[in-house]
């Protein structure tokens, strides 16, 4: 990659200890070791909210099927934000740097604003989630918990890059441990060996929806991977990171999540998949507090890293710094979380898996992929191709989610996305007739 992308791999003597670089590629002299951008990535997957997908996808395929559209999601996952964290590790530049040379340096303003603003929805949702699990769990008002957590995100996401990083080594570690303490709680009353013949059948999930569950979680993030990964050494440590999430990390995530569904230990399943609170709360006693830290720190780590995407992508687009934009966006993502906007979870899971996936490919083509094979082009300030080749994608997405349901829209999209953005590249360009 190195000289496709100019990277820049200036050195800095005294880089600045609290700079996010949101306008400029992270120089050599302040990138992060491996240990400690996969800490950024590893802690981002492991929350409730994967366990309640992998709950999901057991729920409606049993448990062999759905451990295959778990591992089948999470490696489409690996290949695309992988691919993506190279990139990105390569250059030093973040997604929106990133756009401009696929999109063109005003077309870039399109996919960058688009992603900075829906994981602020994430934001929102997650936001919105503390105040009503921790409502229904001790009776909270879960307006004001949802505000006061809300508030609390967004100063663990002023201090940066280094808050993602010991966030991510106090989360990971703590979803183990109390997953490990619900499931000791679960076996005392059911046989851990009967979650093999678990066969489902209760959700209406087809195989091919439950892969773009598992994609759409990490569709938006994912392709926004480069705000992360910048930070690595090189391309080869920027995958590394992203591997570390995908597919360990949420790998581990979603089959926690599927092995209580399929012990039938879960509340409400059909809507809680495999969401293991419930167990820990019920046990009583010194776990409750315990696992009220837990909802904040998991849920906060997740909204730790998405008002982090939001904020580098808006500062970039604005030339704002990023902290400023982190406590603009954080109280609009707050007021969203207080008009319940959080509730419209299925629409919003939806959206990202049509949508968002040829955004990300069509980049990996026109960075990674093409160059390689010598197919270059002249930079413009828009650049039409990619954008048709991500309508495309996303138009044929949205035909397989209608019409076929038993295909992945996130995988048509990706798909077809690349197909028509390498027909487009490789088509020859009409030039004008001088007469």
């Amino acid at each position: 990659m190195t000289g496709v992308l100019d990277p820049d791999k200036s050195t800095t003597t005294t880089p600045d200890v609290l700079a996010e670089y949101e306008n400029e590629p992270v120089p050599a002299a302040a990138r992060r070791g491996l240990a400690s951008v996969s800490a950024v990535w590893v802690g981002f997957p492991m929350i409730l909210t994967c366990a309640v997908f992998g709950g999901l996808v057991v729920y409606s395929q049993g448990f062999w099927r759905g451990m295959l559209a778990i591992l089948l999601g999470n490696l489409v996952l690996m290949g695309y934000v992988g691919a993506l964290s190279y990139v990105a590790g390569d250059t030093g530049r973040s997604f929106a740097q990133l756009a401009a040379r696929t999109f063109g340096q005003r077309g870039r303003v399109v996919p960058a604003a688009f992603l900075a603003t829906v994981v602020i929805g994430w934001f929102a949702f997650q936001t919105g989630l503390t105040g009503s699990v921790i409502h229904s769990t001790v009776g909270w008002n879960e307006a004001w918990t949802s505000v006061l957590a809300g508030v609390g995100y967004v100063l663990v996401t002023l201090i940066g890059i280094r808050a993602l990083s010991v966030i991510g080594i106090v989360a990971a570690p703590l979803y183990l441990v109390l997953a490990a303490v619900a499931l000791i709680f679960a076996t005392n009353s059911v046989s851990l060996g009967s979650v093999f013949g678990y066969h489902g059948g209760g959700g209406a999930l087809s195989f091919g929806a439950c892969v773009t569950l598992v994609i759409a979680c990490f569709a938006d993030s994912g392709t926004m991977t480069s705000d992360f990964t910048r930070w690595s050494r090189n391309g080869r440590e920027g995958f590394l990171a992203a591997a570390a999430a995908f597919p360990v990390a949420n790998v581990i995530a979603n089959v926690v999540g599927g092995v209580f569904v399929a012990l039938g230990v879960t509340h409400d399943t059909a809507a809680n998949g495999g969401n293991f609170l419930g167990i820990l709360v019920d046990h009583g006693g010194w776990v409750v507090p315990v696992a009220i830290g837990f909802v904040f720190v998991n849920l906060g780590s997740v909204c730790a890293h998405c008002l982090y995407n939001g904020a580098i992508g808006w500062g970039q687009l604005s030339g704002r710094p990023m902290r400023t934009l982190t406590v603009v966006l954080g109280i609009v993502g707050i007021v969203l979380a207080g008009l319940g906007v959080w509730s419209h979870f299925d629409t919003w899971l939806n959206l990202l898996g049509v949508v968002v996936p040829p955004i990300g490919i069509v980049m990996i083509l026109d960075l990674l992929v093409l160059p390689r094979f010598g197919i270059t082009r002249t930079e413009r300030a828009w650049h039409i191709e990619p954008f048709l080749a991500w309508a495309g994608g996303a138009a044929c997405a949205m035909a397989a989610h209608l019409w076929a349901p038993g295909l992945s829209e996130a995988i048509v999209g990706m798909l077809t996305g690349a197909l028509f953005f390498t027909l487009l590249r490789m088509t020859p360009r009409p030039r004008a007739v001088t007469r």
